[in-house]
């Protein structure tokens, strides 16, 4: 079995461009953009690129999150909670329970890496 996946260039691949589940458009139009890039072996996680431009949502989580933004400032507000400025270069984590909106200010580029199980 292989122990390390060097993850493939987006270039070519076509990516999903469904809102994801649980995200509800707030503000403005944004469009979202998806490539799932690899699964691991036990179907336990998942790592990609997601894109997206200006806009808000509400958003609804139930998986484990490690974002490392590559482009781009959101601002992260927890309902409820204290808001959070994330800009390229960043890294952060969402909690499986997570509830608050995702505004993005500048259209954004991600790496994320998912716990599905």
């Amino acid at each position: 079995m292989q122990t390390i996946v060097k993850l493939p260039a987006t270039t070519g691949m076509e990516p999903s461009t469904d809102d994801l589940d649980g995200w509800i458009k707030t503000a403005g139009s944004p469009a979202m953009k998806t490539w799932v890039l690899h699964t691991s072996a036990d179907g336990n996680m998942a790592s990609g690129i997601w894109e997206c431009t200006k806009g808000s949502y509400h958003a609804t989580y139930s998986a484990y999150e490690y974002v490392v933004l590559i482009a781009g400032r959101i601002t992260i507000t927890p309902d409820g909670g204290t808001p959070v400025t994330v800009k390229a270069g960043d890294a952060f984590v969402v909690e499986h329970d997570f509830k608050g909106t995702w505004t993005i200010e500048e259209d954004v580029r991600k790496h994320f890496d998912v716990r599905l199980k």
